[in-house]
């Protein structure tokens, strides 16, 4: 390899040029392959005994790569989610190296081709209409912050906002006199529109209404006790404290693991009850990928259940009306088809396969 450039060369071009002008990735996600790349350099480091403004491209290989997944598990305790989350970012940025140093193009290919760890795949919790209605119940309408946290519960659930979307949700965002609507920034700076119900619009004109006067000239709309915009781990808290509280006239809450994007599933799911249609929730949750949507409908216990209510449990003694398939002419088709394909030579132990009649055809 003919390219002895230090690692920084790319680090700076990566994140400011590639993920954030040619990509436009969202900052969280940027944030995240920041920490794997620091991660790996800080690994390196120890290693190689260099510092990091010292460590040179040849100082990671694919081996060296794969060590550093390992201790990410066997050190840190790293789960193969987030392990596999670490090599994605890694191999994005070697990607893009790859692109810029044409002669580091094998180095970089080999640590590309390290594969992602198998994960089981895990059901979506989602919380049910009763589940979520509890939680709005336990809104103590006497407290300081109630209107506030109330307009926020039915929002979430409204729109299935992602938690940044809600943080980062401005004034001139809403709409709502005679069309009540919502437009939300996602991931990548892609933006959508919700319809939002008259319920949820008085729910925010009264929060908006109770603001405290140092709080007014603000634009968020949803700001913390200080009158600043609430955080992430804010609204994670709240959802959280209003989750613990509904538990306890909601039993079937406490077994739950709740948060802003529980309630996003909740909608999803809401959505696709009602409607039936798989593009309508895409596009209400702002996914750019209809499998990711896709996932919903494996979950969806009430969709399941109505389809099996379609179907009818075979009776016994009823073999004609359940097992069409089994005709003369296609079991006889079937033997002939096993005879003519495969026929085993007793002198040898290997099969041999014929023409067909059909090939012949």
């Amino acid at each position: 390899m003919n390219t002895p450039r230090r690692i920084a060369h790319w680090i700076h071009g990566f994140f400011r040029d590639y993920l954030t002008a040619q990509r436009g990735l969202s900052k969280n996600t940027i944030f995240s392959y920041r920490d794997s790349v620091k991660l790996l350099l800080q690994f390196v480091s120890r290693r190689t005994r260099k510092p990091l403004d010292k460590l040179r491209l040849e100082d990671i290989d694919a081996n060296t790569v794969r060590a550093f997944l390992h201790d990410l598990e066997a050190t840190r305790g790293n789960g193969a989610h987030t392990r596999n989350c670490r090599l994605s970012a890694l191999r994005a940025f070697f990607r893009h190296v790859a692109t810029q140093a044409p002669d580091a193009l094998l180095h970089c290919q080999s640590i590309c081709d390290i594969p992602l760890k198998r994960t089981p795949s895990r059901p979506i919790e989602y919380l049910e209409e009763a589940e979520i209605r509890a939680m709005l119940d336990s809104v103590d309408p006497q407290a300081r912050n109630a209107r506030r946290d109330y307009a926020l519960l039915l929002f979430l659930y409204n729109t299935g906002a992602r938690a940044q979307e809600v943080v980062d949700l401005q004034l001139d965002d809403l709409s709502l006199q005679s069309v009540y609507q919502v437009q939300l920034t996602g991931k990548g700076g892609k933006q959508r529109n919700c319809p939002l119900w008259p319920e949820t619009v008085a729910a925010l004109e009264q929060a908006l209404q109770q603001r405290p006067p140092h709080a007014r000239e603000s634009t968020s709309v949803f700001l913390n006790a200080k009158g600043e915009p609430l955080t992430r781990f804010g609204l994670r808290y709240i959802v959280r404290k209003y989750a613990a509280k509904a538990a306890l006239r909601c039993p079937s809450l406490k077994s739950k693991k709740t948060g802003p994007h529980t309630i996003r599933h909740a909608t999803a799911m809401a959505l696709l009850q009602a409607t039936h249609d798989i593009t309508v929730v895409k596009d209400w949750l702002g996914h750019a990928d209809v499998n990711t949507t896709h996932g919903y409908v494996e979950a969806n216990m009430e969709m399941k259940r109505k389809a099996l209510e379609a179907c009818h449990a075979p009776s016994a003694g009823d073999g004609k009306r359940h097992a069409k398939w089994r005709t003369p002419s296609l079991l006889q088709w079937l033997e002939e088809l096993s005879r003519s394909t495969i026929r085993y030579v007793e002198s040898s132990s290997d099969f041999v396969f014929p023409e067909t009649h059909a090939a012949q055809g």
